[in-house]
């Protein structure tokens, strides 16, 4: 089976549809499918669950399929960089899953694991735990959250095989391989394209059973906060 597309485009033909549901690796701007990206909003898809830590900002990321329109809902930890989303969301164009960070990395392992749903401790007596089954361990109080899966995961690594083995690096390995894992067709963009056996097998973070294509795309890696300070005289 051939893994390996020449661009975004054509990996991501056939497999988009009015109304799906994608993950979109990445954290913050760091690790995040910016080619794919790119690639969704030129296709025209619309009404989208998008399933993310964030929203990106205005001009990147997410951000670009915001500023189209094609996104109907966020399943979201963070989305605090970006106008469009703010405006969209007050306004009622826009919904938002609200789900603390590591609650959302663990939905989405959970999806790619099998599991449809887990108890946690996090967000009881909040908002977050409204309509949510309660249940006692131990004496202490617990919610009910459930897995997620996707009909599309996006994401980003560092290098891959041309078996779909994939490795991360640094801050990328948040929410990439757990939504590797739990999407229904997986595309992954890499910098770095090798032969089978040129990985090692220590050190693949994703299994290329897990990813059905991959492409190696250009990367612009902005940081999303610039601090600086003044240069010690």
């Amino acid at each position: 089976m051939k893994k390996v597309y020449p661009d975004a485009a054509a990996a991501l033909d056939g497999v988009l549809f009015d109304g799906m549901t994608i993950m979109a690796g990445g954290f913050g701007l760091c690790g995040i499918p910016e080619n794919l990206i790119t690639a969704l909003r030129d296709s025209g898809v619309k009404d989208l669950t998008f399933i993310s830590n964030n929203a990106g900002v205005d001009d990147f990321g997410l951000g670009l399929l915001l500023q189209t329109r094609q996104i109907k809902k966020m399943i979201s930890s963070y989305v605090g960089e970006n106008k469009t989303f703010e405006k969209q969301y007050l306004s009622g164009e826009l919904e938002l899953e609200f789900n603390p960070q590591g609650t959302l990395a663990e939905r989405c392992r959970a999806g790619g694991a099998g599991i449809p749903g887990f108890y946690t401790k996090t967000g009881v007596g909040t908002m977050i735990a409204e309509g949510k089954e309660h249940k006692e361990f131990n004496g202490e109080t617990y919610i009910l959250e459930t897995g997620l899966v996707a009909d599309l995961s996006v994401v980003k690594a560092w290098k891959a095989d041309t078996e779909g083995n994939l490795v991360y690096r640094k801050t990328a390995r948040n929410f990439n391989p757990m939504m590797a894992t739990a999407g229904k067709v997986t595309v992954a963009e890499v910098e770095e394209i090798v032969e089978p056996g040129e990985l090692d097998p220590d050190l693949i973070h994703t299994p290329g059973i897990f990813v059905q294509r991959v492409i190696k795309g250009e990367h612009e890696k902005r940081i999303e906060q610039r601090t600086t300070r003044q240069k010690e005289s």
